[in-house]
């Protein structure tokens, strides 16, 4: 599948162009046309719990091209209970819009959200959750009752002031629902509109961000997700559908690279990417083993992830990557000074081709490579069964000459090539044996 660009933009960096580093506080994306003044803010993840609530916006800000008007996308709003798979480690964040302790954990995430939310661009407010069960009016059953939150499209009220474009809630949100109950998976996956009147009838919801939208006259909207749905997968395509029904409702055109079906969302979720580190390793993250050791690493890192949900955390002397909730791998640090003067390039004889390789980078092979020399240059083939060899350039090398166990996936199929220059770290390559 073909991934569209994007911009990636924090709101400290605000309209420059960035990597997605694990340190950034909000990742923030927009899409966006010079000529539009009308902006859909779609935030995921608030809830760690709630995966449908983030998977859905990453694949919206990867996987949709905006044609007309304008999308922003928060696809990890709280990302350290995302990796812990908690609802808050700090306390639920949903409930910090009104009033907030200032030693509070969440205050900078929390302030930095409203200041988006507030911006003059901003038309219109989507924040997506899983919730409880299947909303009905009435008592059904244990999972299908008043008291539910899941396949809801909720509102604090009814309107907004006259001069608001988008400020009729009710009848936006009865237009969701009618077009979402046209697409069901199954019958009993039915959409209502849960409108909690907030101000008069529940003090938990006016601590919300979108009773803090509602009442600075933004127009905001939940759509809740049941966590009783089967699978991730069906979570993401009612999400999809709900924030396809809001950009019509603003105006705004679209490209998708792939067909909106729960078997297409089960393949992309499937994909993890890369991680790119210090700039001079790549690690692909798909069918990556759970633990690999000895990674040349500095004390700090910067850590670059093709995927918008990716992130990482030091604990007990390894890093450990993420893909949302995902817990990928984790990796030891061996750490070592980068060289300089390292070679931005290497030569490489692929099964009798010589082809140029980009450091940092991947290449596949399907009977043998031998990598020339470079000066001052010294090539480490990590499983590479030699007992005398120091430098593995020049050597012909096949997948039988590899000792499974320190490869890098669970197929056997992936080794890493590492360059030192005087016993200092240069870069990190993979070879894929087909």
């Amino acid at each position: 599948m073909i991934n569209f660009s994007y911009k990636i933009i924090t709101i400290m960096l605000v309209f420059l162009i960035i990597p997605i580093l694990a340190d950034a506080k909000i990742q923030l994306i927009k899409q966006e046309n010079n000529d539009s003044n009308t902006t859909l803010l779609v935030i995921g993840g608030i809830h760690g719990d709630e995966p449908g609530g983030y998977f859905s916006p990453a694949i919206l800000a990867s996987h949709y091209k905006i044609t007309s008007n304008n999308l922003w996308v928060v696809p990890n709003l709280n990302r350290n209970s995302i990796q812990a798979n908690k609802r808050g480690i700090n306390g639920d964040m949903n409930r910090k819009f009104s009033i907030m302790k200032k030693n509070d954990k969440d205050a900078k995430i929390v302030e930095e959200i409203k200041s988006i939310i507030l911006s003059k661009q901003v038309s219109l407010i989507i924040n997506l959750h899983d919730g409880h069960g299947f909303y009905r009016e009435k008592n059904e059953g244990s999972i299908f009752n008043p008291n539910a939150w899941g396949q809801t499209c909720v509102i604090d009220q009814c309107n907004l002031s006259k001069n608001q474009k988008f400020g009729d809630l009710n009848a936006i949100a009865l237009s969701v629902q009618k077009n979402l109950n046209k697409n069901l998976l199954q019958n009993h996956h039915m959409f209502n509109v849960r409108n909690t009147n907030t101000k008069f009838d529940d003090e938990a919801m006016q601590l919300s961000l979108t009773y803090f939208a509602v009442t600075n006259n933004k127009p905001a909207f939940a759509i809740e997700t049941s966590k009783n749905l089967t699978s991730l997968s069906k979570k993401i395509f009612y999400q999809l559908l709900a924030i396809e029904e809001f950009m019509k409702i603003t105006g705004i055109t679209y490209k998708r690279d792939f067909n909106l079906t729960e078997k297409n969302i089960k393949t992309i979720l499937k994909d993890y990417g890369t991680l790119e580190i210090n700039n001079n390793i790549l690690l692909d993250l798909n069918d990556i083993k759970k633990y690999l050791s000895y990674i040349p690493l500095n004390s700090e890192n910067k850590f670059k992830f093709s995927n918008l949900l990716g992130s990482v955390k030091f604990s007990n002397n390894s890093y450990i990557v993420y893909i949302g909730n995902k817990m990928i791998t984790r990796l030891r640090p061996q750490h070592f000074k980068v060289a300089e003067g390292c070679q931005e390039s290497f030569d490489v004889k692929i099964d009798g081709n010589l082809v140029s390789i980009n450091k940092a980078s991947e290449f596949f092979v399907k009977n043998n490579f031998s990598v020339l020399k470079k000066k001052k240059i010294r090539l480490n083939v990590i499983g590479y069964a030699s007992k005398n060899r120091f430098d593995e350039s020049e050597t012909n090398i096949s997948l039988k000459d590899l000792i499974p166990r320190f490869s890098v996936d669970n197929n056997n199929k992936i080794y890493r090539l590492e360059f030192y220059k005087d016993d200092e770290f240069c870069s990190m390559s993979m070879v894929h044996f087909k």
